[in-house]
Parts: structure tokens; sequence; C-alpha cells
């Protein structure tokens, strides 16, 4: 009985050295070898743009103005990331329409009609409802265009003060930004010069056609979120959120904020978000959502003398979006503005309104005609009541001096028409500063030094 066990015992010590031999080296490692070997931890992230995001739509060709209805196109010039995706690239078209035309007020139609105007620029509302991405799929928009919507935008940039300086990385990324935003504009089919000046032509008759210009620019706030499905990320993804971002950093934002120099009040909080995620050498740093808040640091309205509304803001926080907080110094690189306001940004971001060089064309020609309709019957005869009408009330003017040939009237209009123009240009008020909600701009991180706002001119 001893030896049976004895034996048993033997070919069962066997059995399990030939097992741990058949699983071969793998069995002997060390425990660390064993957890890294273990399956990365991953998670599921939902896609999706979230309602009240903005989608930048600028119309691709002019628009002639014709009823309610009319179908209307354009690209989408600014990207949309669901966190950290690109789920709609620049160049998108949109689809959509002329949703409603109102009429001028009467107080606007009565001052054209003065200026032998009978068809003033009439209100035009718009709507987008589909997106055809590059790859020919169609997606539902369901959007509301926001206020402020409407105008020719332009990109400008503090590096037009850095031309003959040497440039920080912010500064070089900045120059990477206007490359995309003149890429973008190459899909804006813009008008010859001989077309702009048959418009111009056409703009001066008593009655011409209305135009939405190429190149204007809308903002279609999302009423429903757009959705793309999901993706899994791995945990060391989404660990490396919140690290500190490395200092020239250029982050995409969308002012959430509207900011105007003539009502902003200095250390106002202002807030932004990422339209677009920060990443750095392959890590993740702040995904879309994230926000930026900081103060108004300093504003000036516009004032008497045609001096211009100016504007600085400093962002101090990132709120990453679980409600952690960073302390950051940054600086506005580039802000989307209206092609007709000349907004300028200086080195360290703040923004002021400058005069067109028109001003000085257009008053003069005004004073001209007025010295020419205030002079005498002999120098030059019936001239004189023409231009002098002409500089009040354009071509009603023109023909009521012409029919009277009344050098009273004639000086009274020039007076007027000159003394007006003079005003408008030197003496009233100058130009606000305006970026209405959902402006994109471009914020540099931890490059910026304190400098005092530059003085009005």
């Amino acid at each position: 009985m001893a030896v049976a066990r004895t034996v048993c015992a033997f070919l069962f010590s066997l059995l399990v050295v030939k097992s741990s031999m058949s699983q071969g080296p793998d069995c002997f490692q060390n425990p660390q070898q064993v957890a890294s070997s273990a399956p990365t931890a991953t998670r599921t992230i939902e896609l999706s743009v979230p309602i009240g995001a903005p989608v930048e739509i600028a119309l691709d060709k002019e628009v002639r103005l014709r009823k309610a209805g009319q179908v209307i196109h354009g690209r989408v010039i600014e990207p949309l990331y669901a966190f950290d995706r690109l789920v709609v690239p620049v160049g998108t078209l949109a689809m959509g329409r002329v949703s409603a035309i109102e009429p001028a007020p009467g107080k606007e139609r009565t001052l054209s009609a003065l200026n032998a105007d009978f068809s003033p620029a009439r209100k035009v509302a718009v709507a987008f409802d589909e997106l055809i991405l590059p790859n020919g799929k169609h997606i539902s928009l369901h959007a509301t265009v926001a206020p402020g919507s409407g105008q020719v935008f332009r990109l400008t940039s503090a590096n037009e003060h850095k031309k003959n300086a040497a440039k920080d990385s912010a500064s070089q990324k900045m120059d990477q930004v206007e490359a995309q935003w003149r890429s973008a504009m190459k899909q804006i089919e813009a008008p010859d010069k001989m077309h702009r000046l048959m418009r111009h032509g056409m703009s001066q008759l008593p009655l011409h056609p209305q135009y939405i210009d190429a190149g204007t620019l809308y903002s279609a706030e999302l009423v429903q979120p757009l959705e793309f499905g999901s993706e899994t990320v791995t945990e060391k993804t989404l660990a490396s959120i919140g690290s500190e971002p490395p200092p020239g950093s250029l982050v995409h934002a969308i002012l959430v904020t509207p900011l105007d120099s003539a009502t902003a009040a200095k250390g106002a909080e202002v807030e932004a978000v990422l339209s677009q995620p920060l990443i750095d050498e392959g890590r993740l740093i702040l995904p879309v959502g994230t926000r930026l808040k900081g103060p108004v640091l300093q504003v000036r309205p516009a004032r008497h003398f045609h001096r211009n509304g100016q504007l600085r803001v400093v962002f101090r926080e990132i709120v990453l979006p679980d409600g952690a907080v960073q302390t950051v110094d940054t600086s506005i690189q580039g802000i989307e503005s209206g092609a007709a306001e000349n907004v300028q940004l200086d080195s360290e971001g703040g923004a002021k309104a400058t005069s067109s060089v028109s001003r000085y064309i257009s008053t003069g020609t005004s004073v001209g005609l007025a010295l020419v309709g205030s002079g005498g019957r002999n120098d030059v005869g019936d001239a004189g009541p023409a231009a002098g009408g002409t500089t009040g009330f354009k071509l009603i003017g023109l023909i009521v001096g012409l029919t009277f040939r009344s050098h009273s009237y004639g000086i009274l209009m020039s007076a007027y028409g000159g003394g007006r123009s003079i005003y408008s240009n030197f003496l009233g008020r100058g130009r606000e500063i305006v970026f209405p909600k959902n402006t994109a701009m471009q914020i540099g991180i931890g490059n910026r030094t304190s400098a005092p706002m530059p003085s009005a001119r």
C-alpha cells in the first residue's frame, strides 16, 4: 500500500513539471511584466457638437436679392471638432435660403428718397439647413443665425505690427493661421474689378437691385446637436488633459460674451470657449469646450473729433470641462472683424478702430462742390445751384438747383452738404469697437508682457 502511494506521488510530480514546462517561460515573468501585458484601459467618448455651438458659414458667391425662399449656399470657414476629433472640415458646403426680406423703416426710406435712392437696403434674414461633407455625406442642420451676422469679415492679426521684428512661437503659429484663412477664402468667388465697377455704377441709380456680397459671414448657432457616433480613447490620452499648456501655445476660441467699447465696463468678466483642441506632441492638453475667462483690462469709448473706440481683454483663467481651473497669461493674437470696421490689433492684443483714408477724399469732394455751389453768378453761371444741390441731396438737389437756378438755394445746400461731410468725418463721434457673440479669435498663451493702451489719434 505504501509502495502504491509513493508511485502515485511520483507520477503526480512528473505531471505538474510537464504542465509547467508546456506553458513556456511566460509563467516565470515577474508581476510588473504581467501587469504591462494587461489590456490598456479605454473609455468611450460621444462625438457630439453641442447645442449653441456656432457654425461659421461664408457665402461663396454673391447673391442678387429677389424674393424670400431663394436658395443660397456657402462654405464652412471654421472647422468643427467634437472633443478632440475633426468632424466638419473647412470647405464643407452649407445649403440654405433667404428666409425673410423686410422693407426699410419709413425714416430710412424718406432720407434715401431725398438722396434720389428709391431702393434703400432691406433687412434680410437667412437660414441654413444642410451640410454636405467633402465625402458627400449629407447632414441636417438645425440652427439659428445669430444677431450681428451678415457682414464681410477679415482676419485681423497682431502680426501686422511685427513684420520687421523677431516673432515668438505664438506669432509664428499665427502665420500658419493666416495662411489657412487665405486658403479658406480662395473658395469664395469674389467679383472682379469690372463687376465691382458695374455694381457701384448701378448702386448710384435711383432704382437698383440689392446684393448680398460673396464672403458675407453668418454664424449659425445649433438648436439641435450634431451627432457623429462615438470613439474609444485610452485612459493615457485622458490623463494628459489639464497639463500646463506650453508657453507659446496658440488656441482657437469663440467669444461667448459680446463686446462693445460703447457699453463695456472696465473689469467686467469676459468668457470665450475653445473651438479646437490644443494638442502638443500628440498629447491632448485642452479639449474642445474648455473655457477661458478674464476681465476687460482697458476700455475707451468713441468720442467726438472722430476719436475711435479701443478695447483690451486679457484671459487669465482656463476652466476645464471637469471644473478644474488654471491660471494663465495670454494675449489676443488674431480676431475676426468686419472688413469695413478697420480694426487693428497692437502687439499686445489691444484692439482699436482706425479711420479710412477715404474720408479725406469724400470730404474734399464735398467741400469742392460746396465752393462751386456758393460761387457768384458771374463765376460759375448755372453750375452753382446745381453743385450746391448735389452736396445737399444728390440728384434731387441737382434737379431742383437746375430747375429754379437759385443761388440762395445753392449756397444753402452747399453749406449743408459740406458741413455734414466735415462733421461726420472729422468732428463727430468716432467708430466703436464691436465684437459680437461667436467672434472667432486666436489667443496666445504664456508670452504676454503688460503694456499701456496706445494713445488715441
